[in-house]
C-alpha cells in the first residue's frame, strides 16, 4: 500500500505584498490541494493592530498557513493561539527574510544566528496550540557562512524543541549589501544541502524552496525531499499549477478547469467583494501568459482608467481582446 502523500508535498510560498487573501483565492481556483501561505505578518501587527485585517481568509483557501515574523517566545505563542483560533491549518515562523526592516526587528534570517532563541519560540508556540503544526521557513546559511554544518546544527536544535517540518530556501541570506530581490537571485543555490538535510534527518519533513521553475524540476526534487515550495514562478506563471493536483497530489478527479472558467470565477469574486477590483485583478495578470493576446489582455485588467467600471464590464473588454 502506498504511503500517504505529505501535506507539504507542494505549496506556494509566502510573498510579501503578493499572497494576500485575494491572491490565495485565485491560486485555489487552479490547484485545489497545494498548501497556501499568507504574507508574513509580524507579531506586533497582530497583537497591537487590526487582527481581522491580517487574519481573515476565505474558507476556500484551505489548507492555508499563517506565517509569522517575530522572535519573542511569549508573543509568538500568543500569535500561534490566534492562528489556531482563526482556523489556520499551520503556523510558520519566518527565519529567512533578509530585509533591513526585518533585521531592525531582530527576526527573519538573522534568527539563524540564534538557534536557541528560535528553539524557545518553537517550544512556546507548540505549547500554545493543540491541533495545528508549528513549522519553520529558513535559509541554508547567513552571509558568507557556507558550511553545511551551520544549517544542519540549526535544524537539529529546532528538531530537539519539537519542530518537525522545515521549509528550506536553498540560498544563503546576505544581511548586508543585497536587497531582498538580490537575495533571491545572487547567493548561489545549493540544492544538495537541502537534499542532505533529508538524508541526515529522515524523520523530519523537509521541503525545498528556491529557484524551481518547472514541473519537471519539481518532480526531480520530490525524489530527494518531502515537498517543494514554489514562489515567484507560481505568481507570474500561475497556470504552472494547473497540473499539480493530478500529477503530484493524487487528485485525478479534480481538474482545475479552463483559464476562461478561472477568470469567470475571479470576476464573480471581484463583483461581490468590497475591495476594488483593481486591487484583486493584479494577482491574475499572469493567467494567460504565453497565449495569443495575453499582453493586451493584461493591459485591460491593469488599466487604471477603467477603475470606475464594474468588473463584469472590464471582463468583457478583456475577453474581446482575446477573441479578436
Amino acid at each position: 500500500m502506498d504511503a500517504p502523500l505529505s501535506p507539504w508535498r507542494l505549496s506556494v510560498a509566502p510573498m510579501l505584498d503578493w499572497t494576500d487573501r485575494h491572491c490565495r483565492f485565485f491560486h485555489r481556483l487552479i490547484t485545489r490541494r497545494a498548501r497556501l501561505y499568507t504574507e508574513m505578518v509580524t507579531t506586533g501587527a497582530l497583537l497591537h493592530g487590526d487582527q481581522a485585517r491580517h487574519l481573515d481568509f476565505n474558507p476556500e483557501e484551505h489548507p492555508v498557513a499563517l506565517q509569522l515574523g517575530g522572535s519573542e517566545p511569549a508573543d509568538l505563542a500568543a500569535c500561534a493561539r490566534l492562528a489556531e483560533r482563526w482556523g489556520y491549518d499551520e503556523v510558520n515562523l519566518n527565519c529567512g527574510c533578509p530585509s533591513e526592516r526585518v533585521q531592525r526587528g531582530a527576526f527573519g534570517a538573522c534568527l539563524m544566528n540564534e538557534p536557541r532563541l528560535v528553539a524557545d519560540g518553537i517550544k512556546a508556540m507548540r505549547d500554545a496550540v493543540q491541533r495545528i503544526p508549528v513549522t519553520v521557513k529558513h535559509r541554508i546559511g547567513v552571509d558568507r557562512v557556507e558550511s553545511y554544518d551551520f544549517v544542519r546544527d540549526f535544524v537539529g536544535t529546532l528538531a530537539e524543541a519539537g519542530c518537525e517540518v522545515f521549509i528550506v530556501h536553498a540560498r544563503n541570506a546576505w544581511l548586508q549589501g543585497l536587497s531582498p530581490k538580490e537575495n533571491r537571485e545572487v547567493p548561489p543555490l545549493r540544492y544538495a544541502f537541502v537534499h542532505r538535510l533529508k538524508q541526515d534527518f529522515p524523520q523530519l519533513t523537509v521541503v525545498l524552496n528556491g529557484g524551481v521553475r518547472s514541473n519537471d524540476e519539481i518532480a526531480a526534487h520530490l525524489s530527494q525531499v518531502d515537498g517543494v515550495m514554489i514562489g515567484r514562478e507560481a505568481y507570474h506563471q500561475p497556470w504552472l499549477m494547473a497540473d499539480w493536483d493530478a500529477r503530484f497530489l493524487g487528485a485525478l478527479g479534480e481538474p482545475a478547469g479552463e483559464r476562461d472558467q478561472v477568470e469567470a470565477a475571479m470576476v464573480a469574486y471581484m463583483s461581490r467583494s468590497a475591495v476594488p477590483w483593481s486591487h484583486i485583478a493584479r494577482h491574475m495578470l499572469g493567467l494567460r501568459s504565453g497565449l495569443p493576446g495575453a499582453r493586451r489582455w493584461r493591459q485591460v485588467w491593469s488599466d487604471h482608467r477603467l477603475k470606475g467600471q464594474a468588473a463584469q464590464a472590464v471582463w468583457q473588454q478583456a475577453r474581446d481582446t482575446v477573441i479578436r
